[in-house]
């Protein structure tokens, strides 16, 4: 029997170099060959494909304190440029009103001839007073300014409708209307120029100069006003307004004049419901700036000594208490 080389087995020789195992099975040591054996090749085993981990990159940005303070300095940055923002945009407002008082041939502190209110040339009263709200007035405040000056636009041109109102209620009715038609002609001269020195014009220098004391007179006014036209709405007979209980009534003697009627209290009663509305804006707005009750008493006091007559009636009255107390009979 043949001798049978056992590396010649075909269960070994079916191996070949491909399969992932060493060279080494296909080398035979008892072969008579002076050659050293193949170098050893050894595949590394697979491995599952995995996500490699991500790597922080040198410019990202590390933690490296808490979180309560990271939020405090971002806070405390955010109130300052707000506030920075602020004092540039007041900077500019100035900065624009100083150009259109230079531009008007007037200095930064100059005053104004009166332009308000605009009488013609040949009228022998001049204005009064001197309004330019786009001029006085910061931005901020422009518009609540300008809503409180047709405020009282209105209000006048309701006073005048009440006016013939009344007028037209006499005509058909003379006996029982008289007195308050008579009382309609009062409010409508006094009410007019009131409103507008009493509380517009307050109101007007408060945003102008910033005012205490001059947004008090305003709340204290105003409130008065609204109450005014809450009455003026209800429309007490014999008391000159065309409200709802005479314009009702006024159905009965004339429909057309009961129909004016009843439109005129529509608008007194919108006007009232305007007036609250704008008493709360400028309230919250007040509460905005640096008013408060003992700015407006210290520039109450500052305003009345700073008086001529004041100041010559309080000397007049010391110097006659002193003069009475040294020639009074002991």
């Amino acid at each position: 029997m043949e001798d049978q080389n056992p590396f010649q087995d075909p269960a070994v020789t079916q191996h070949n170099s491909n399969t992932g195992y060493a060279t080494l099975d296909l080398y035979n040591p008892f072969d008579n060959t002076t050659g050293p054996p193949p170098p050893y090749e050894a595949t590394p085993p697979s491995l599952p494909a995995t996500t490699p981990p991500s790597k922080t990159t040198p410019t990202e940005p590390r933690n490296y304190g808490s979180y309560n303070s990271q939020t405090t300095m971002t806070s405390t940055t955010a109130e300052l440029l707000k506030k920075q923002e602020e004092l540039e945009q007041k900077a500019k407002e100035l900065e624009r009103r100083e150009r259109e008082l230079d531009s008007h041939g007037l200095g930064p502190r100059a005053s104004r001839q009166n332009n308000w209110p605009p009488l013609p040339a040949f009228c022998p009263v001049g204005p009064c007073f001197y309004q330019d709200i786009s001029v006085e007035i910061t931005q901020h405040f422009q518009r609540i300014v300008t809503i409180l000056y047709y405020f009282w636009m209105c209000g006048t041109c309701l006073l005048l409708l009440n006016l013939l109102c009344s007028m037209s209620l006499f005509f058909v009715d003379p006996s029982n209307s008289g007195v308050g038609f008579g009382l309609a002609i009062l409010w409508t001269i006094l009410f007019t120029p009131c409103s507008f020195v009493c509380w517009y014009r307050p109101v007007y220098k408060a945003f102008r100069s910033d005012s205490s004391f001059n947004f008090f007179v305003f709340f204290f006014v105003f409130f008065a006003q609204v109450v005014v036209y809450i009455i003026m709405t209800i429309g007490i007979p014999g008391w000159g307004f065309s409200g709802w209980i005479v314009s009702l009534a006024a159905l009965n003697t004339s429909v057309p004049v009961g129909a004016m009627m009843i439109t005129n209290s529509i608008l007194f009663s919108g006007q009232s419901a305007v007036g609250v509305i704008i008493l709360k804006k400028v309230h919250s707005l007040y509460r905005q700036t640096d008013a408060s009750f003992q700015k407006a008493q210290a520039e109450f006091a500052t305003g009345v000594m700073s008086n001529e007559a004041v100041r010559q009636a309080a000397a007049s009255a010391a110097a006659g208490a002193a003069q009475g107390a040294f020639t009074a009979p002991r």
